[in-house]
């Protein structure tokens, strides 16, 4: 019985199938068959009803998986064990953003953690925050800069990086400008462009608009805050962003949602006791954002 069996097996229970499987652990689908019918002869017996196009465990399958799964555990737990007696850092890091949210200090602490530690790979994926939140909790995501409404998720670490007020952008002469205040009721009464469902400013806005028991008119949604802000500088709708974002459009002019308490925050955040890379690159996440991460 080989680790590398123990993992195919894995992948073939989580996947249901032998081709998804196969492509999850980078071999041939012949190769990830052959390994596990070794193993199940090792075994004594069947691990897969091969009968469908479903691979469905067998009860000696079900009875297996639970300490596959512990045995690739603790072999992982004593490569990372290693690895820090001999301060040796290697592997893949998964890292999530948020969709279009560019921050180079985010960008600087990559290129310096991969000039430290060539050995890793490191692989950079864009999501809407739900999702790489929901990757970061099913060990998918090692690190994600999400954007959230109020705090970070309490069962992950986290570190704030932004936390900014709601605003209201509309182009100069737009009526909410002529207003001493802008309240969400105010720019509700308009149509709005805003970033998707699951972005940090969104979940703001809709729990904002839940409180007043009021349906928000989005009458367009794009996944740049360049593009919300171009929208609006058209007449299109009243952008809703946050502060630094509405900052940087000159044609718009951006009033705080005076009656939205919750702020729109952009957060690092990683499950607790991360792996030595991880932790490594939360040091040079640290020196790049010039704060304790």
């Amino acid at each position: 019985m080989e680790l590398r069996q123990l993992e195919y097996f894995v992948a073939v229970a989580e996947e249901a199938n032998f081709t998804r499987a196969a492509a999850c652990v980078h071999v041939s689908q012949s190769g990830i068959s052959a390994q596990i019918r070794q193993l199940e002869n090792d075994l004594g017996a069947p691990l897969f009803d091969r009968s469908t196009r479903t691979a469905t465990l067998t009860v000696a399958g079900e009875a297996a998986l639970t300490h596959a799964r512990a045995a690739l555990a603790a072999a992982s737990a004593v490569r990372a064990a290693v690895d820090d007696v001999n301060h040796l850092v290697r592997g893949r890091l998964e890292v999530g953003m948020v969709t279009a949210c560019t921050v180079t200090p985010l960008f600087d602490a990559l290129s310096a953690f991969h000039r430290a530690h060539p050995g890793v790979e490191v692989s950079l994926t864009e999501n809407n925050s739900d999702r790489l939140v929901d990757g970061v909790r099913g060990g998918t995501i090692e690190l994600a800069l999400v954007g959230v409404a109020g705090n970070a998720p309490a069962d992950l670490a986290s570190f704030t990086l932004v936390s900014e007020r709601l605003v209201a952008a509309v182009p100069t002469g737009h009526p909410l400008t002529r207003l001493p205040s802008v309240t969400l009721a105010d720019a509700c009464a308009h149509p709005l462009i805003t970033l998707p469902m699951g972005t940090g400013i969104r979940t703001v806005l809709e729990q904002g608009c839940a409180e007043l028991r009021r349906r928000p008119d989005i009458a367009l949604q794009a996944s740049a805050p360049d593009t919300v802000a171009d929208l609006a500088a058209r007449g299109l709708g009243v952008a809703i962003l946050s502060e630094s974002m509405a900052a940087s459009y000159p044609d718009l002019e951006s009033r705080v949602v005076s009656d939205v308490a919750v702020d729109a925050v952009l957060a690092l955040v990683w499950k607790p006791d991360p792996s030595p890379a991880l932790r490594e690159l939360l040091v040079h996440a640290r020196r790049a954002f010039g704060a304790t991460v």
